[in-house]
């Protein structure tokens, strides 16, 4: 991995018109994994944006679940790594040539620069992987806001539904180390070992071997899994609907919202981190830690996004991790129509 990659001013073409020009992946119908890789204008940014060079992205499952419904041509991608081209005109924000994490949900990301909100880019260390800082902005920082959620949870039992997930596993650490007994529920029992070297207390394979309730609950599956959840809240307990990793309806059964003393004043509550406030400290404070576990990283160039995801997107190994080249050499890469 490429750990102190210089800021990387070269490989920006300007076009006969004006204006430079970048390489990204468009959404295309009809092409393989439904993007292509091609030409494109660069963007320009807002006063409040700064410019980035991107350098890895992890595809997260909400943006490969976007891709189907996505206008043609759109470039995809949340979140990633990279170095800062030019600060923001307002004068907010890291300066240029600082390293960088980043998050916009409204896409852009799976291409050479994007604009991004001062307020959703954050500092990172000059030592950190661009792989490894790639895979935090939306799993960690959902976690973290996550867990923030219920307070203090020293001694309490926390259950996190789907803990083998990428945002599972940093919500394992994260409420451990808050002090938290966590309840960690993943179906491959293979995955328990390591659940557990993270700090999960317990671990299951299904919520029903859950015997004692929880006083708070996260659960990135949805359907049953979070009807199953609720059912084990004690009196004042949450559970937050984070991920809907089933694609299935939730059918609560009848009497499931009939309080006692013993069901109280539960609730369950959705989750955006788009609406989140003030996301750059905690990306920061996370691209800093570096004790925080990211998992296995398979790092790939990144002219391999369209197959892999026309392969069906298969993470043999952890987190599936894009190398972005930022020379617009037609020997080096090549931009135009991926067609099966």
């Amino acid at each position: 991995m490429d750990r102190l990659s210089p800021p990387v001013r070269h490989g920006r073409r300007r076009s006969e018109r004006g204006g430079f020009r970048m390489l990204a992946w468009t959404t295309t119908p009809g092409s393989r994994g439904g993007l292509t890789l091609r030409e494109v204008p660069e963007p320009v940014p807002l006063p409040h944006e700064v410019l980035v060079q991107v350098e890895a992205f992890a595809p997260n499952p909400g943006d490969l679940a976007a891709l189907a419904e996505a206008p043609a041509g759109t470039i995809p991608g949340w979140d990633g790594s990279g170095v800062v081209l030019e600060s923001a005109a307002d004068g907010r924000g890291p300066r240029a040539g600082e390293r960088v994490v980043f998050l916009g949900l409204a896409a852009r990301g799976w291409a050479q620069r994007r604009a991004v909100p001062s307020a959703m880019c954050a500092a990172a260390p000059a030592d950190a992987p661009w792989e490894r800082l790639a895979t935090l902005p939306v799993p960690a920082t959902s976690a973290l806001r996550a867990v923030r959620r219920f307070g203090s949870v020293l001694g309490r039992r926390l259950l996190i539904v789907g803990a083998a997930s990428a945002v599972g596993r940093f919500a394992v650490q994260l409420a451990a180390r808050s002090g938290a007994r966590v309840v960690a529920v993943a179906r491959d029992e293979r995955r328990h070992a390591d659940l557990r070297r993270l700090g999960a207390y317990e671990t299951h394979t299904a919520l029903a071997a859950v015997s004692s309730r929880v006083h708070g609950a996260i659960d990135l599956i949805g359907g049953q899994h979070l009807v199953d959840a609720y059912a084990l809240l004690e009196p004042g307990a949450t559970v937050i609907a984070l991920g809907h990793a089933a694609g299935a309806d939730e059918h609560f059964p009848y009497g499931a919202f009939v309080a006692d003393p013993a069901t109280s004043d539960r609730s369950i509550t959705s989750f955006f981190l788009g609406s989140e406030p003030d996301l750059a400290d905690e990306m920061a404070y996370l691209a800093a830690d570096p004790s925080l576990d990211t998992g296995d990283i398979d790092a790939r160039p990144w002219t391999e996004l369209a197959t892999w995801i026309d392969a069906g997107a298969e993470r043999r190994s952890g987190r599936v991790v894009f190398r972005v080249a930022n020379r617009t050499d037609p020997g080096q890469q090549k931009a135009g129509p991926t067609k099966t």
